[in-house]
């Protein structure tokens, strides 16, 4: 990264690399203050609001302005303003009205909190700008630093000191550390080397990201031709996660446009360590946020290079954490399928209840369908029963077989992309501390969190149970099972749903196997393994039954789920009825 600061699309980037500031003088001095003071009168022009008319009076320049702005907060930090209007009259005219001044100070400083902040570090013995320190406490001392130069400039404006103070993150919202590698990528994807590779990420909570959109629309397509080859990139605009997906490798690159996206990924798929990646041939490479103009969203499978390959374009309508977690898991299941492995999109726990007996059940359902809330309420309701709980997967899992032919079960993710609107209402708060909250205050409002241990992830697990997520029967039982496969299939086959504005579509609709992330897009290929899967469950004892989650129903949000958890329980521990908290 050539520059020491950028901001874009509402994010920061501080190149810690290049500028670190260690004094408060030589905060306020920086390119970086500079460039905040020049966002923020910006902002306010184009508003035209009270600190635009305010600002105005006393300086007709924006150029002059900053400087202004710049000389009066250095001098605060030092002095008195009375002092600062006797030593320099010509800036006494922004202290006409003190109280406006100081509203000046605070919405500088809301500006600057209101920005998405990620800190960047170099992984290199020559960097200057870090000084030597280490990375975690860089962000620390940043976050003091910019905190004390805060409350100093605003008490010395005010004439007095606070008597409480609230510890907001003022500093950065994560920091990543970097590294330039020389990736070993086929020739065709050569374009990418330049583009540095992460290597570990800080998140400091409340993480809150706010995108252009909050929902996914429709399906992604294949295409017959490669769509990276003959890219070019500005490494300055790119970043590499390298992804553990299940026990697959995946190379995500996304601009720094969207950092909230690639950021968030930490998250949700383990982040792979250098031995891990170095000097070998991704199994997934994904691109997204490149400014074609073409609103790209195609996937390609490169047999010659034997990889999956994607590319989305730099667009408003792809600003959405769906369109970055959805392609990669798609990639992820054309090539399970090509193995002869079945795609489940869906959820599994494994239960070990105090007898010792252990149970594993997978539940199956499209988005919104109540799997993740079944689960929770699972966890909240067996607490007297079961002696222990492990997530498995929470959105996306695999069919395969062992060596031996039995049917086992894996994950994909380490974290779960989970709908908030349909949790209980204090759950997020208790998980505050490590989510990374998506729009919290809209429709279909989403936090990420990690909720399982890759070890678990990608283990090979027995399967006890196999339940479709039926979200839109009000009728019948909560907890049912099938007689034969053919009636299983019909269920599972079809996939339906009461949509939950998940994505853009309402109302009843159906989606092959529940699975539009690589099942739809190969479903002549998809239906044998489907077949031969469900053949062998019946052969094998697995219980393949149906559970009525009515998440879609309205009134059943939370109480449809709850019903479907204590059903489950109350079959797997024999109980007719359970001792049940009422104040949960």
């Amino acid at each position: 990264m050539a520059y020491k600061f950028n901001i874009t699309r509402g994010n920061a980037i501080l190149n810690f690399s290049q500028e670190y500031c260690q004094s408060r003088c030589e905060l306020i001095e920086s390119e970086s203050f500079a460039r905040v003071l020049r966002g923020f009168i910006n902002d306010c022009v184009r508003k035209e609001n009270t600190i635009y008319t305010y600002l105005d009076e006393a300086n007709k320049d924006e150029l002059d302005t900053v400087e202004d702005l710049r000389l009066i907060f250095k001098l605060l930090l030092v002095m008195s303003v009375e002092e600062v209007t006797s030593s320099y009259p010509g800036l006494a005219i922004y202290f006409r009205d003190r109280g406006e001044f100081v509203k000046v100070v605070e919405e500088v400083y809301l500006y600057w909190r209101r920005l998405q902040r990620y800190s960047v570090v170099f992984n290199e013995k020559t960097s200057k700008g870090y000084q030597n320190v280490q990375f975690a406490d860089a962000q620390s001392k940043f976050e003091a630093l910019v905190l004390s130069v805060y409350r100093s400039i605003e008490e010395t404006a005010l004439g007095y000191r606070h008597n409480v103070y609230r510890q907001v993150t003022a500093g950065v919202n994560a920091g990543l550390r970097v590294t330039n590698i020389r990736s070993f990528l086929p020739y065709e994807y050569r374009c990418l080397d330049d583009i540095p590779f992460i290597e570990t990420v800080i998140i400091h909570p409340p993480f809150i990201t706010y995108s252009k959109r909050n929902t996914r629309d429709g399906i992604f397509p294949e295409t017959k031709s490669n769509p990276i080859e003959d890219l070019k990139f500005d490494s300055d605009q790119w970043f590499c996660y390298p992804a553990k997906v299940g026990d697959l490798l995946a190379f995500v690159y996304f601009n720094v446009s969207f950092m909230a996206q690639g950021v968030t990924l930490c998250n949700l798929f383990e982040l792979a360590d250098e031995e891990e990646y170095r000097n070998r041939k991704p199994d997934i490479l994904y691109v997204y946020g490149y400014e074609d103009g073409k609103g790209d969203q195609s996937f390609y499978q490169d047999n010659v290079n034997d990889m999956m390959v994607a590319k989305l374009s730099f667009s408003d309508e792809f600003d959405y954490f769906g369109y970055m977690k959805k392609m990669v898991l798609t990639l992820h299941n054309v090539r399970k399928i090509n193995k002869k492995e079945l795609p489940i999109h869906g959820a599994m726990v494994k239960i070990t209840l105090h007898s010792g007996e252990v149970k594993n059940i997978a539940v199956m359902g499209d988005s919104g369908a109540g799997k993740s809330e079944t689960i929770e309420q699972i966890k909240v309701f067996g607490e007297p029963y079961i002696r222990d709980i492990i997530t498995i997967y929470d959105d996306m899992g695999l069919l395969s077989y062992d060596e031996e032919g039995k049917i086992k079960s894996s994950g994909t993710e380490i974290g779960a992309f989970v709908r908030l609107d349909d949790l209980d209402a204090g759950y997020s708060f208790k998980e505050l501390d490590r989510s990374v909250f998506m729009n919290p205050d809209k429709i279909n409002a989403r936090i990420v969190i990690p909720i399982a241990d890759y070890k678990d992830v990608v283990a090979k697990h027995d399967v006890d149970f196999f339940l479709y997520a039926n979200n839109y029967d009000e009728g019948g039982e909560a907890l049912s099972f099938f007689d034969n496969k053919e009636d299983a299939l019909k269920v599972f086959r079809a996939g339906a749903r009461m949509a939950k504005g998940t994505t853009t579509e309402n109302g009843l609709v159906e989606s092959y196997f529940a699975n539009p992330f690589g099942p739809v897009q190969r479903k002549e290929q998809t239906e044998p393994i489907l077949e031969d899967y469900f053949d062998q469950m019946f052969k094998q004892g697995v219980q393949v039954g149906q559970l009525r989650t009515r998440l879609g129903l309205k009134g059943f949000e939370h109480k449809g789920p709850k019903e479907a958890a204590i059903e489950i329980i109350k079959y797997i521990t024999g109980e007719d009825e359970l001792k049940l908290d009422i104040t949960k």
